[in-house]
C-alpha cells in the first residue's frame, strides 16, 4: 500500500494500465549475490475509510498533511504471484495464494487491541522493547498487530515484534502478548 498523489507519472500510469510490481531487498553490498523479492500484482484504488488506510495512517502520521491535500490518495497492491531471489542462483515463484496470511479475524479487531494496550500495557510494551530490541523506551505506542506480530513506535522508531506462530484473532494475540510479557519477568 502507497500513498500517491494524482501529479504523479506512476499513478497516472496505474489508473491507465493497473499491472505493477514492487521490488523489496536487502543491503547486501553486491546486488546480484543479495536477497530480493518482488510482488507482481495489480494496483487498485483503497478508499480512505478502508481499514487498511486507518493503519497506514497510525504508521505513517505526516500522511494526514498530504491527505489534507487533496490530491493524495491510497493505492494497493493486489499480488498475483512473488519472486524471491534468495541469492545468485536462487530463484523461487510463490503463487500469491501461498504468500497469503491464513484466515484470521485480526484486522476486525485490530484497533480494539491497539486501544487496549496502550491504555493498559504500556509498561508491557516498554518491556517488550528492552526484552527483544534492547530498548530502554522512554514512549511505547502499538501502532499495527497482524497475524505475525506486532509494531511498537519507541521514542520516535518503528520496532516489529515477531510472534512465534500465526495468530487468527484476538484470543490468540492476547495469549502471545501474554507470554512476551511474562518473559522479561522471568529474566
Amino acid at each position: 500500500m502507497i500513498l500517491v498523489s494524482r501529479l504523479a507519472e506512476h499513478t497516472r500510469n496505474a489508473e491507465a494500465d493497473p499491472r505493477a510490481s514492487l521490488l523489496a531487498h536487502d543491503a547486501s553490498p553486491d546486488p546480484l549475490a543479495g536477497a530480493r523479492v518482488t510482488l507482481l500484482g495489480n494496483a487498485m484504488q483503497l478508499d480512505e475509510s478502508n481499514p487498511a488506510a486507518a493503519r497506514y495512517r497510525r504508521f505513517f502520521p505526516d500522511s494526514e498533511k498530504l491527505l489534507a491535500l487533496g490530491d493524495f490518495s491510497f493505492l494497493a497492491l493486489d499480488p498475483l504471484a512473488i519472486r524471491f531471489i534468495e541469492g545468485f542462483g536462487s530463484i523461487h515463484w510463490i503463487s500469491a495464494a501461498d504468500y497469503a496470511p491464513p484466515a484470521n479475524s485480526l484486522a476486525d479487531v485490530e484497533a480494539d487491541i491497539i486501544a487496549h494496550m496502550n491504555f493498559e500495557h504500556v509498561h508491557n510494551l516498554r518491556d517488550y522493547c528492552r526484552l527483544v530490541h534492547g530498548r530502554n523506551a522512554g514512549q511505547a505506542v502499538m501502532v499495527g498487530v497482524d497475524c505475525d506480530g506486532f509494531d511498537v513506535r519507541a521514542d520516535g522508531q518503528l520496532l516489529r515484534f515477531g510472534f512465534e506462530r500465526p495468530v487468527t484473532d484476538a484470543a490468540d494475540a492476547r495469549a502471545s502478548l501474554v507470554a512476551l510479557a511474562r518473559a522479561p519477568r522471568a529474566e
